[in-house]
């Protein structure tokens, strides 16, 4: 069955009503991107920091419907919700009908962090001769990472360059929960998810049990989250939140403890060094593209 797609430039202050709007009015799926996408005013968004929900100044919302629905009466939808926007700023177009989810995930390739941790789509079986392999099964899905981000990489390979067997580990940000079942996957006897998109939580908890290591996941809002210090601790969130909370992750951390950070940029980091020194020790720098991984130990003796 064919399809109907409206599209749309909107202002971020616009999108939550227009979105709610066209879902009223039938739409089956809605996409929101960069209007400045492909020009030198992108701006990527990775995980969100605690407490943030950003968007892009301006937004490409596309929303898919029945080949059949009206489209004046769409048009009449917007123009009471936006009255400033021309009908021949909205475009239609016909789609033909695909299996969406299988033409992205044919794109979707196994990937190698480090010396044994992989993630492979569900429709992918890793070869025999791989018994070595730690395998994480993750499809691709509307956003928080699956290891293809340079951040998510960076941390990825330094999980699976540490022993983390019988270990507690706090994944902070956890998105996709991509780091905290690699973890566990990779040894952790438990890991604490933390992050403050609801939707996010649903997403992690989805993929543990696709995993099957969500007896071994809990999974907290920032606000609900105990500060019990963890053997690993790992943040790949934002340079701003990563400063801002940089007291309080210092108390996630037992005394000797590894920790990692990402999401920041090669500009960001000399500034979250001299932050994290109050606390850490033995800090050091990867870098992947543009991108920074910050690691170390939390200062004082292993207990």
């Amino acid at each position: 069955m064919p399809f109907l797609e409206l599209s749309l430039t909107v202002r971020a202050s616009d999108q939550e009503r227009v979105e709610l709007a066209l879902e009223e009015a039938g739409a089956l799926a809605v996409t929101l991107l960069d209007a400045d996408a492909d020009t030198p005013n992108e701006r990527a968004i990775l995980e969100p920091g605690v407490g943030e929900t950003p968007l892009w100044g301006e937004i490409a919302l596309s929303a898919l419907f029945d080949a059949e629905a009206d489209r004046a009466g769409l048009l009449h939808v917007l123009e009471e919700l936006l009255p400033e926007i021309e009908p021949a700023q909205v475009r239609f177009r016909d789609v033909a009908d695909q299996d969406w989810t299988r033409a992205w995930m044919d794109q979707f390739k196994p990937m190698r962090f480090g010396r044994r941790l992989w993630i492979y789509p569900s429709n992918i079986e890793p070869p025999g001769d791989q018994a070595d392999a730690v395998v994480v099964r993750l499809d691709p899905g509307l956003a928080f990472g699956t290891g293809t981000h340079p951040t998510t990489a960076l941390c990825l390979e330094w999980l699976d360059g540490l022993d983390l067997a019988g270990l507690h580990v706090i994944d902070y940000g956890c998105g996709s929960g991509v780091l905290a079942i690699a973890a566990l996957k990779l040894g952790a006897a438990r890991v604490d998810g933390i992050d403050n998109d609801p939707q996010a939580i649903l997403a992690s908890r989805d993929n543990a049990e696709r995993n099957g290591v969500a007896d071994r996941l809990a999974l907290y809002l920032p606000d609900a989250f105990a500060h019990r210090p963890a053997d690993v601790f790992v943040a790949n969130i934002l340079a701003g939140p990563l400063a801002d909370l940089a007291p309080r992750f210092a108390t996630c951390v037992k005394p000797g403890a590894p920790f990692a950070l990402s999401g920041i940029l090669v500009a960001q980091a000399d500034e979250l060094l001299a932050r994290y020194a109050e606390w850490f020790d033995d800090l050091v720098v990867a870098t992947r593209e543009d991108w920074v991984r910050i690691s170390g130990r939390r200062r004082g003796r292993l207990l």
